[in-house]
């Protein structure tokens, strides 16, 4: 089973929907995936927040008062011409939300479905760090020089991917790999901040205006994503923001990302 897959039936196994053969692969999905699990224990946090008895309380006596009165008045006929003169406020409010939708058209689809591709390329990436932390899987090419990190990748990718050599800011290049981000091959190029891993993917896009840093952060790590010269780069790690943030910045800190050596 795929992190996609089982993201979609977390829910449910939470909920002890599912049948027998589900459970078992969701189960043992989550032992081999420490990203899904970590997801599956805040949905159950929330979930046990969401049943606490404090929550709730009893109606005031005199508004059950007001619900039983009104249930045992006589219903009172509404003439076609008062019901078709007048709107509920909820319903107009509905119909202008459902107007604005259809008026903005493709720019609402766009958006809609950006919050989506965003979400599960931050998932993606967070899962994609935490399986590379496990055995063998961090590095297909070792070595702290950038100049044998970047031939490694000719061949492997229909792409050059920009190397550098970060170690007189705090963050020395150990090596690279092959991986794999939104259902394509890209480059991962793995950096060390003390003892922690960093690890920056990247892969081409469209060019165009470069975009800015976003930063996400979820389950305790920190996502930094920007564009540069036709080039996506995603960088996360669990240091510090601040500390990813420095690293983001040395990575562009040459001018344009267009010139890798």
């Amino acid at each position: 089973m795929m992190c996609d897959d089982a993201r979609l039936l977390l829910h449910a196994y939470l909920d002890d929907e599912l049948d027998a053969a589900n459970s078992a692969a969701i189960a043992g999905h989550m032992r081999e995936c420490p990203a899904c699990t970590a997801r599956y224990d805040a949905y159950a946090t929330l979930h046990k927040a969401l049943a606490q008895p404090g929550l709730y309380e009893k109606a005031p006596d005199a508004l059950r008062q007001r619900w039983t009165t009104a249930a045992e008045a006589p219903a009172t006929i509404v003439r076609p011409r008062q019901r078709r003169a007048r709107m509920p406020l909820s319903v107009a409010a509905a119909a202008g939300f459902v107007a604005a939708m259809l008026l903005s058209g493709p720019a609402w689809l766009q958006l809609m479905r950006s919050g989506r591709v965003n979400h599960e390329l931050v998932a993606d990436v967070i899962s994609g760090h935490v399986r590379s932390l496990q055995g063998q899987h961090l590095m297909d090419v070792v070595s702290t020089d950038q100049h044998t990190v970047k031939p490694w990748f000719e061949g492997r990718l229909d792409f050059a991917p920009r190397v550098k050599d970060l170690g007189d800011e705090g963050f020395p290049l150990i090596g690279g790999r092959l991986d794999a981000v939104d259902g394509r091959s890209v480059a991962a190029l793995v950096y060390k901040r003390r003892l922690h891993v960093i690890n920056l993917y990247q892969w081409p896009v469209e060019a165009g205006v470069p975009s800015p840093q976003t930063v996400v952060q979820e389950h305790g790590y920190t996502v930094i994503r920007w564009s540069d010269a036709g080039m996506q780069y995603v960088a996360v790690s669990d240091v510090s923001e601040s500390d990813l943030r420095q690293f983001a910045l040395a990575f562009q800190n040459d001018g344009s990302t267009s010139g890798a050596r």
